[in-house]
């Protein structure tokens, strides 16, 4: 599918060193410190603030799946909300990405770069957002059904992905080892009877895109460092319906598993506080209901009562 040219950043918006380079220098650089960054007060505070940022474009997203909508207006809408908002949108030149945000439908693992595909009914998709605001950055992701024949199959894998990273961040506290959270989230995977991807992890995230810690979500991973107050760092499990392996399109960016079933992912961006963690990317009141939350809301509304004329009429029949 085809990709639209290079959407403008106003020369108002704080640009990475990779905007005109595609290499993020200073975040390679920063690879040679290794130990997670802890995070000050006031640090934390300019996370809250760029987090939700992220958190309102991916539900700005969120309202605009349907059948009929192509992945660049998502891409445009994802963009144009992180611009008007004084935010520059971190995918876009990293590493030479073409694009404000990743879009990855069925069977695509993650990083599935936004064209003029046409989302179908039936289809799933995830959006993975990336701002960054006054130097520091936000990043989460979601996975959406488009329209309402989405199998129930494809509903189980997203709601058991969603499940998983919620059971692991349950997990978070200070003094916990890293690579414990891949046994949490591979239980609870298998459980369901899909299969964890392998090739990519969670990360530390902060005045970079990526940094310490790797976090990866597999079970005998050989993740380093515990948990201290104030590290800042992102979870966010890929869960194929298939086999765990995955390969690449010619593009060298999208990941698609290797027999073709679908894959989901979900995101978090969090802090570790005293007593667990502060969910920076956190569900709002005003977020869309993901797919088993509007089926709980159907069922919970009770049934019309009968009227007092219906009421007659059937015991007139019944005489």
């Amino acid at each position: 599918w085809r990709v639209s040219p290079d959407r403008p950043v106003p020369d108002h918006i704080r640009k990475p060193d990779y905007y005109a380079t595609g290499v993020p220098t200073a975040e390679r650089e920063s690879e040679t410190r290794n130990t997670p960054p802890v995070l000050t007060e006031k640090q934390i505070k300019k996370m809250r603030k760029v987090c939700l940022l992220g958190r309102e474009i991916v539900d700005e997203a969120h309202r605009m799946i349907r059948p009929g909508v192509t992945t660049d207006e998502i891409d445009r809408v994802v963009h144009e909300y992180t611009i008007e908002h004084g935010a520059y949108p971190a995918p876009l030149h990293y590493f030479d990405f073409p694009k404000s945000v990743c879009t990855s439908v069925n069977e695509v693992v993650c990083h599935g770069i936004p064209d003029l595909y046409e989302l179908q009914d039936g289809d799933i998709v995830n959006v993975d957002v990336s701002a960054i605001l006054d130097g520091w950055h936000s990043d989460l992701n979601e996975t959406f059904c488009v329209g309402n024949n989405v199998p129930q199959k494809k509903k189980d894998l997203i709601k058991a992905t969603h499940d998983s990273l919620m059971k692991a961040m349950d997990t978070c506290r200070p003094g916990v080892f890293y690579r414990d959270l891949g046994a949490v989230i591979t239980k609870h995977i298998n459980g369901a009877g899909f299969s964890v991807d392998k090739t990519y992890c969670g990360h530390g995230i902060g005045e970079f895109f990526h940094c310490s810690p790797n976090i990866p979500h597999y079970v005998g991973n050989k993740a380093k460092f515990t948990m201290k107050v104030g590290h800042c760092f992102t979870i966010e499990p890929m869960i194929n319906m298939g086999s765990w392996k995955d390969t690449h399109w010619p593009d060298c960016w999208t990941a698609v598993t290797k027999d073709g079933q679908p894959s989901a992912q979900f995101e978090h961006t969090m802090v570790v506080t005293e007593s667990g963690i502060e969910n920076l990317t956190k569900r709002l009141p005003t977020s869309p209901p993901l797919w088993w939350e509007l089926e709980e809301s159907a069922s919970a509304v009770p049934a019309p009562s009968s009227s007092a004329e219906d009421t007659r009429t059937k015991q007139v029949a019944i005489d």
